[in-house]
């Protein structure tokens, strides 16, 4: 099918790459406005929970109570809130705020509210909810008051919600352009180096490029049936860009080789397409399997990364099956144009770095099995003790003026003033007191106070210990749900405490089916593509090695925070656990990326030769310096999002990082050959009527010497 589909592009290549420039045209105009249609920051709160049913009636029945915009005032000449100038010019700039913006106003002199005053009574802030039914309208709203908060005399600063949501969206957009500024003149430079010349390297970024304009295109699309995060474009442009760049290198390499055994273009594509192209398809699909676990959870952020992940993929995967092979078809042997005389020729098949690697190896394979899987087990050691937390502002860079606001309230004021547990009570107003007097007296809670009631429904503000998102606050909010409301009575527990602990739930629950699909799907392809039982668990329990590494050192350096200085982020002593979900569906599906690459050559070998060290071997000599190259290549794509202002969008690609230098060194140079090599022919086991499927259904990859019409070596008995 794929040297067929070869032949046809060959033939039709110019139509092909004419209908390419037209999408590509529109996705560069249209695509690209993407970053106004993205309406959500959080997607955090999970819906059908108790939090968010807490969320939903108190809107319909009191009204928003949410703290849409902090306003923190200071009397720079060291006056007090009792001082008249000073409710004077509070008072006066937010008199002054068009009604059509903002809903209501809370402060001090309006309440007589002592939270709202910091201990030494030099600073006190207000609360504003904004008019809107979303977060667009009120990020609208606070546009056009933002410029007219400041007091005059007093020092003003303004966080909050929205201002945070903001400061999100413009570092977000910031990172993004740096980051592509920094990675495509590097990505260029080492194409060129690795290639050895600028027209084999123009190819992988022209798909990168191409790619990233799709991804674009795709969550723009996606915005019209749901709200999707902000921060799903950071995880497909380097998904999008480091997939693209991974195929574009992987055939540009497969399609110089076969000109060197044929001049005849078409010949080469269709071999590179049987081949290369074959397993481009397989490794998309697996990627796409790994993304489509995280559609499993109900949390807009990760369904917003599943979509726009499994849609990047497929841009990929369709530009390297079509815009790719059609530029081939066009240069021809010109591929080899504009050569720089910077590389040292390593050649992809005999007995060069990777065979001589892999044999040293295999002489020895328990013993590197042994120390390998020892230090990839330390490494992970440290995850054991994780502690998970949520988002909050601290997320931002020092300095930030809504985190320094946050801070501000944190230290200053009556802790948690701002974001109190919520209970959300219906029916029966008459209970609402007394009960309110037994939530008092749950363990962790401070006080609790009746803030609203109106038409039967009532809420109950609590204070208590610890920080917001912390394991104290979800363990205040688990003892208030065990506590019974009165009868006749229901009771919803919310707010940010109670969203932490229904997500770490939700998270929990929906966890064991990821792992099942995902594992259950990546075990169907990769026996579809190689015909064994026995490599698709292999590559499972190594991706399970790497992962548990890259956790150990994720929380011994985001969590404990070690390197907290060099890499410019504020350690909280915790992780936001929706993270280490989307890296284990990154990592798992780049992972099983560079394991479809490898085993495609050691298959095609194996049945060249049937000597299984010998193919594995020669996969690894013939993938070795590809898989390391794509993965150096990832490296500066991710590496570039790494400088993210965004502390969580680091974690990401600082977790990249470390999960690809362990899968190009330990995994893809040790681990495999050494396994491999302990399995012997037991490798490419299948039971028989799973053999029999194989035959009739497999994903088979033409044979580059069948179809050069070289006769395979007869086999022979495969060393144990």
């Amino acid at each position: 099918m794929f040297e067929a589909w070869g032949r046809f592009v060959h033939r039709r290549r110019w139509p092909i790459l004419a209908v390419a420039f037209v999408a590509i045209a529109f996705m560069a105009v249209w695509g690209t406005g993407v970053f106004g249609a993205l309406k959500s920051t959080g997607g955090f709160d999970v819906p059908g929970s108790g939090s968010a049913r807490s969320s939903e009636i108190a809107q319909r029945d009191l009204g928003r109570s949410e703290a849409d915009v902090v306003v923190l005032y200071r009397d720079p000449a060291g006056r007090t809130v009792d001082d008249p100038a000073y409710k004077a010019a509070v008072i006066g700039s937010l008199g002054a705020l068009p009604k059509d913006k903002v809903a209501a106003t809370t402060t001090y002199w309006s309440t007589n509210a002592p939270t709202l005053v910091s201990k030494d009574r030099k600073l006190t802030y207000a609360v504003l909810q904004l008019t809107g039914g979303d977060d667009k309208a009120r990020q609208d709203g606070y546009d056009a008051i933002k410029d007219r908060l400041r007091a005059p005399g007093l020092t003003t600063r303004i966080g909050g919600s929205v201002p945070t949501a903001e400061k999100i969206n413009t570092q977000v957009s910031g990172d993004i352009g740096k980051a592509d500024m920094i990675s495509f003149p590097v990505l260029l430079v080492l194409l060129v180096v690795i290639l050895g010349g600028l027209a084999a390297a123009s190819l992988p970024l022209a798909i990168g490029a191409t790619a990233i304009l799709g991804s674009f295109t795709a969550l723009r699309l996606l915005t019209y049936g749901t709200d999707v995060s902000i921060f799903a474009i950071n995880i497909t442009i380097f998904l999008g860009l480091g997939l693209a760049i991974d195929y574009g290198l992987f055939m540009v390499a497969r399609f110089r080789e076969e000109l060197r055994h044929s001049n005849d273009t078409e010949e080469a594509l269709a071999r590179t397409m049987a081949t290369a192209g074959r397993t481009v398809a397989v490794s998309g699909i697996t990627v796409a399997v790994s993304m489509s676990g995280l559609l499993l959870f109900p949390m807009l952020f990760l369904r917003s990364m599943g979509f726009g992940g499994i849609a990047t993929v497929v841009v990929d995967m369709l530009a390297a099956l079509t815009i790719m092979p059609a530029l081939l078809a066009v240069l021809g042997p010109k591929i080899n144009a504009l050569r720089v005389p910077l590389r040292r020729r390593e050649r992809a098949s005999g007995e060069g770095t990777w065979f001589r690697l892999a044999h040293n190896v295999m002489r020895r394979p328990i013993l590197y099995i042994v120390g390998t899987v020892a230090l990839l087990l330390a490494l992970g050691l440290p995850f054991l003790h994780i502690t998970w937390g949520g988002v909050d502002s601290r997320v931002l860079p020092a300095g930030a003026e809504p985190r320094v606001v946050a801070e501000a309230l944190d230290h200053g004021f009556v802790r948690n003033a701002t974001s109190p547990i919520q209970v959300i009570v219906t029916g029966k107003p008459d209970q609402v007191g007394p009960y309110a007097d037994r939530l008092r007296q749950v363990p962790g809670v401070t006080g609790a106070e009746v803030t609203g009631a109106r038409a039967g429904t009532s809420r109950i503000s609590l204070s208590y210990q610890g920080e917001t998102l912390s394991d104290q606050a979800r363990s205040v909010v688990r003892k208030v749900r065990d506590a019974p409301p009165p009868a006749g009575t229901e009771a919803y527990v919310g707010g940010q405490s109670a969203e932490m602990a229904d997500q770490l739930d939700s998270l929990g629950a929906n966890l064991p089916w990821l792992g099942l699909v995902v594992g259950a799907g990546t075990f169907v392809l990769l026996f579809l593509a190689f015909g064994s039982v026995v490599l698709p668990i292999k590559a499972m329990l190594m991706n399970v090695l790497s992962l548990s590494a890259m956790y150990g050192v994720l929380v011994w350096i985001f969590q404990d925070g070690h390197l907290s200085g060099v890499l410019d982020f504020t350690a909280t002593g915790t992780i936001a656990p929706a993270m280490p979900i989307v890296l284990l569906a990154l990592v798992f599906g780049l992972s099983m990326d560079y394991e479809v690459f490898l085993l495609s050559r050691v298959r095609e070998r194996y049945d060249a030769t049937g000597d299984n060290t010998r193919a594995i071997a020669e996969g690894l000599q013939r993938t070795g310096g590809i898989i390391t190259s794509a993965a150096l290549l990832l490296l500066v794509v991710v590496g570039a999002f790494s400088g993210s202002g965004i502390s969580f969008i680091k974690l990401t690609g600082v977790g990249m990082i470390i999960a690809l230098v362990v899968d190009v060194t330990l995994v893809r140079a040790l681990l495999v050959p050494a396994t491999m090599r302990l399995l012997g022919r037991a490798n490419w086991w299948a039971p028989g009527p799973l053999g029999r499927l194989y035959t009739r259904y497999g994903i088979k990859e033409g044979d580059a010497d069948g179809l050069r019409g070289d006769t395979p070596p007869k086999l022979e008995p495969a060393s144990a």
